[in-house]
């Protein structure tokens, strides 16, 4: 169901998100556990990308394909970091940082993206098939599909403070319990408490193809920009990405070149919260390269955003590749949780 919001409302929120911290130590998330899978009842607002401007599509290098703010009737909905797409674009999937995942099918009008249907939450089961309980062990950040679609097959599921990467069957009832865990560079370690494994990506095309690539939210060299690894595949090691204006990188995902997108936020209370997107070409995925990137765009919150913390991508039917980006709420009544899709040129 699709409902407009009046202008006014929408700025209240949105300014009240920049009143408050994008970082996880602000988060109310849910003192309980969700025990097993539930169908909330589900609305979507309909925003558009420039508040004053609603009809303008193109921002930077990419395309507005539509988006809305997602709202459901469970005290566990919200907190959204890492997304999942199927290749039809028709069904995504999400882990929360509290421990839990979402599916819900897409609608569309067209080529525009229109609200959701079916959508379901559940737990993410720990080693001994029950629901993650400690928070230092729930806070799931990136996910990145293995195998199959985004009903059944495997991810890989990146967690922070309790730092690691575990891959996990799934199936339209249950995820998990982890059939392993991804073993990390030494490096890993010098990761901070909440500023651990933000990204997880996989190669799926070209030289790197089965490549794992991870990120954290800010871990440097010595020269201040952000490391990466490459995990597995022919070329493992460091990899380094140039940081550029104090953004941090909340999320990656594989392009179908061999590529990689890039999503990173920056947030001081002084000037609130701002969004980039970067695309990465598979040549430059290599270690010992300083990794500049491509900016495709770049947005303050005078553009409709929140804390955009979650990437996918697929190729729609025309052959564009789509976007579909995701905000974490962090159970903050004041943000919100926006799904957007951008067309790559």
């Amino acid at each position: 169901m699709i409902r407009r919001p009046a202008p006014a409302l929408a700025s209240i929120v949105l300014a009240g998100a920049v009143l408050l911290a994008v970082g996880a130590d602000l988060a109310s998330k849910p003192a309980t556990v969700l025990e097993g899978p539930i169908k909330p009842r589900v609305t979507a607002i309909a925003v558009a990308f420039d508040r004053d401007n609603p009809k303008q599509k193109t921002f930077g290098k990419l395309t507005y394909r539509g988006g809305f703010n997602l709202f459901a009737n469970s005290r566990h909905f919200g907190g959204y970091s890492g997304l999942a797409i199927d290749a039809s674009g028709t069904t995504i999937l999400a882990v929360s940082d509290g421990g839990t995942w979402m599916r819900a099918s897409l609608d569309y009008n067209g080529r525009l993206l229109q609200g959701v249907h079916d959508m379901t939450l559940g737990p993410i089961l720990g080693p001994n098939g029950k629901p993650l309980r400690k928070g230092k062990d729930r806070d799931a950040e990136g996910l990145a599909l293995a195998s199959g679609d985004t009903r059944n097959g495997e991810a890989y599921v990146s967690f922070e403070r309790v730092h690691r990467i575990a891959r996990y069957p799934f199936s339209p009832k249950r995820f998990g319990p982890p059939s392993r865990t991804v073993k990390l560079p030494k490096a890993a370690r010098q990761m901070k408490t909440n500023q651990g494994l933000e990204a997880v990506a996989l190669i799926r095309a070209g030289r790197l193809t089965g490549t794992i690539v991870a990120f954290s939210e800010r871990l440097k060299d010595s020269r201040g920009n952000l490391k990466g690894w490459l995990i597995g595949g022919p070329s493992p090691g460091t990899i380094t990405v140039r940081r550029r204006g104090g953004f941090d990188i909340t999320d990656a995902a594989g392009l179908p070149d061999g590529g990689l997108i890039l999503l990173e936020r920056r947030f001081r209370y002084s000037e609130g919260v701002q969004m980039r997107i970067r695309r990465i070409k598979a040549a430059d995925l290599r270690p010992g390269k300083l990794i500049a990137g491509e900016i495709l765009l770049e947005a303050t919150d005078r553009l409709n955003i929140d804390n955009m913390e979650a990437v996918a991508v697929h190729r729609s039917r025309g052959g564009e590749t789509i976007l579909t980006l995701m905000s974490d709420d962090n159970f903050n009544p004041l943000q919100r949780s926006l799904i957007m899709q951008f067309a790559l040129p």
